[in-house]
């Protein structure tokens, strides 16, 4: 890196103070760090089980959100919490290798739909049958009752980023 695109950082004296966290935000601190370490487990283990029908977890993920019905790629990135871009490099390659196909939208001229073929449900039914046991094996370990209560805390964490405009500011 040459020193032109090395960052300016003032003396630590001058850096900006931030303000008291209350109990809530240091609450939520603690389970956005735990959440990503969360995610990098189950990251690890939806490869896993991805790859047994050929997947990656990406892949996995964009079918995914067509499984029941085809949807534009800008709504698959809604659903699924990913950037159109990236949904639309990962839904050209699940085109390529025949996992999905694009379809005319009535609805829209442009803006195909993605729809699953059958090489694709094929290949997220390989992945099912090992996440189905990883499923129940993890999710007896927890607890149906605390995992019913976490996924309403992790709803309502979403319903309040995304009324925020889901930025930090």
């Amino acid at each position: 890196m040459t020193d032109a695109a090395r960052p300016v950082v003032p003396p630590r004296a001058d850096w900006p103070e931030p303000a008291p966290e209350t109990d809530a935000g240091a609450a939520l601190t603690a389970v956005i760090m735990t959440t990503f370490r969360l995610n990098g487990r189950l990251m690890d283990a939806a490869q896993d089980m991805a790859g047994r029908g050929g997947l990656t977890t990406a892949w996995w993920q964009v079918i995914g959100g067509v499984l029941d019905e085809p949807r534009t790629v800008a709504e698959v990135g809604r659903r699924m919490g990913m950037a159109r871009q990236g949904v639309q490099r990962i839904a050209d390659l699940l085109v390529a290798r025949g996992l999905a196909e694009y379809r005319p939208n009535p609805a829209h001229r442009r803006a195909k739909l993605l729809a699953c073929t059958e090489a694709g449900y094929h290949a997220v039914r390989q992945a099912s049958v090992a996440q189905h046991p990883w499923a129940d094996r993890i999710g007896s370990a927890v607890g149906a009752d605390d995992l019913r209560a976490a996924l309403g805390v992790m709803q309502r964490l979403v319903d309040a980023l995304e009324g925020d405009g889901a930025a930090a500011r």
